[in-house]
């Protein structure tokens, strides 16, 4: 069975929209990635769309965008609503898709478009828009923040119907996250359908394949072979001539040669119906599949989300037996490789704290002083995560990311170096002037304090700009920074009293342990 997709005319399938705003060009938009001023918004309307279709939709977006462009200056609607200026503004459409770029004149105040960008997609009926403010490191929308739920089985209909009801319950879930499904979830997409009469064919010597290569040949060109020239590969194709079809009821009259040399029409060969399809099967493995692409709102974190979405969505609907054995729902996406990320980073950091224990008792040449030191790391962690924290409440929303986690790794080689100050004075001041331990602890403390308090300071005067100050891309080094100087901060503070403290008890249990084994010994 072939299927054909359908419109208006043939031509108008094969057309492509690209409206631009005069002001702009697709060039500036690419630049605007790296500053981050950019919205990109990905449309999906209803199936069966035309180009008069699309180009509503682009006047509907424009009527909305354009005031906001300032004219002789200023933009009244947006020193009125209180948003920032637009500088450009691009659509473009092609087969049943869309997407438009808003380009604001501020980056700093981009995020405040996206509201009213949304404003305005709502009063397109039955759209479903995804509008982001891409990342440097997105490759696509909603790329470096998103959860997809694949649904995988043999039938396509069964697909969708599974689809339509994750589709609405992650909906009533998470109202403001940003939802697609990929592809439709309808089967309105009208398509011309070639079904054909075996017994026909096998009167005139054909086969359903030999059908199938010439219908795909006379109505939009199958490739026949190719050859080299001077170096590039040049494709042949066997095309119909241009003008045969201009209609889809002109389809049954297309004429057939036969391998007996026959001229027979494909009406008479198979059956030609107008029918609804999908846009697109997409297969993830071999199966079919459909996916339900979520993009969480800011203040939820992608890995609450995703745990949101597996126990109320995915979770009652396995436990249900809806699926059966033939079907499966599986998340994957950005969250789940943020959750593979994390786990990785997690035996990271186990094996820098344990490089870092060996390293320090082969220095030490002592197993009992690398764990006092050691003692420093968790009130390092306790900062950072305290950093993180007030980030979220006075300066910006900021997740804990892979980059932000990493912060914790480099903590580990910053903050021991204090304790080892302190550890190490006090050891010198046993050995080499005879203190006993409580007096050679007190003033190890007093000679180290100074040198630990300026390296401190230093540093933490140093990583503040990456935590207070605004900036393109701001976003990815302001959680490295915040775990940094909280954990910095902290465990510079209580190490002046945890480490002295536990060096005591050490010092003292070794004493204690000497003095015992020496009375026992004949």
């Amino acid at each position: 069975m072939v299927h054909l997709p359908t419109g208006l005319k043939p031509h108008q399938r094969d057309s492509k929209l690209c409206l631009l705003d005069v002001r702009s060009g697709l060039g500036s938009a690419r630049g605007s990635y790296g500053d981050r001023e950019l919205l990109f918004g990905l449309l999906l309307p209803p199936p069966g769309y035309n180009l008069e279709e699309f180009n509503e939709i682009a006047r509907t977006i424009e009527e909305g965008v354009l005031p906001l462009i300032s004219h002789d200056g200023e933009s009244e609607v947006a020193r009125q609503l209180n948003l920032p200026e637009v500088k450009n503004l691009f659509y473009v459409a092609f087969g049943q898709m869309a997407f438009f770029g808003v380009i604001s004149a501020d980056q700093e105040r981009t995020p405040e478009l996206l509201p009213y960008v949304y404003g305005i997609l709502g009063k397109i009926p039955g759209m479903i828009g995804i509008v982001q403010q891409p990342s440097l490191f997105e490759t696509g929308v909603g790329a470096g923040r998103s959860i997809d739920i694949e649904i995988k089985g043999p039938d396509l209909e069964r697909l969708i119907m599974l689809g339509r009801q994750i589709f609405g319950q992650v909906m009533q879930l998470m109202p403001s996250a940003q939802m697609r499904p990929i592809p439709s979830l309808d089967l309105g997409n009208p398509e011309m359908r070639v079904i054909p009469n075996r017994d026909r064919l096998t009167r005139v010597g054909m086969t359903t394949a030999d059908l199938g290569r010439t219908v795909d040949a006379l109505v939009d060109g199958a490739k026949a072979s190719n050859y080299r020239l001077y170096g590039n590969e040049i494709d042949l194709i066997v095309k119909g001539q241009e003008g045969t079809l201009k209609r889809t009821q002109d389809l049954a009259a297309l004429p057939v040669q036969t391998p007996r040399g026959e001229r027979v029409t494909l009406g008479s060969l198979a059956e030609i119906r107008l029918e609804e399809g999908p846009t697109q099967i997409n297969h993830i493995n071999s199966e079919r599949a459909i996916t339900i692409q979520v993009i969480p709102p800011t203040d939820i974190p992608l890995e609450t989300a995703m745990a949101t979405i597996s126990d109320e969505v995915v979770g009652p609907i396995k436990e249900s037996g809806e699926l059966g054995t033939l079907y499966r729902i599986e998340l994957s996406g950005t969250a789940d490789d943020l959750v593979k990320t994390r786990r990785s980073l997690q035996w990271n950091l186990i094996l820098a704290i344990v490089i870092s224990y060996l390293l320090m008792s082969a220095l030490f040449e002592n197993f009992f002083y690398p764990l006092v030191i050691m003692f420093s790391v968790p009130l390092a962690a306790a900062g950072g995560f305290v950093g993180l924290l007030l980030v979220n409440l006075f300066v910006a929303p900021q997740p804990l990311d892979v980059i932000t986690m990493l912060g914790f790794v480099i903590l580990i080689g910053i903050v021991v170096n204090n304790a080892i100050l302190i550890v190490h004075q006090a050891l010198n001041n046993i050995r080499d002037s005879n203190m006993p331990s409580r007096e050679a602890i007190r003033e190890s403390v007093r000679t180290r304090i100074r040198p630990i308090y300026m390296s401190s300071i230093t540093s933490v005067f140093g990583m503040l700009p990456l935590v207070l100050f605004p900036g393109a891309g701001s976003e990815f080094y302001r959680g490295l920074g915040s775990v940094i100087v909280g954990g910095l901060l902290v465990s510079t503070v209580f190490t002046i009293f945890l480490v002295p403290a536990l060096l005591s008890l050490v010092l003292d249990a070794g004493a204690a342990i000497k003095t015992r084994f020496r009375t026992q010994s004949p």
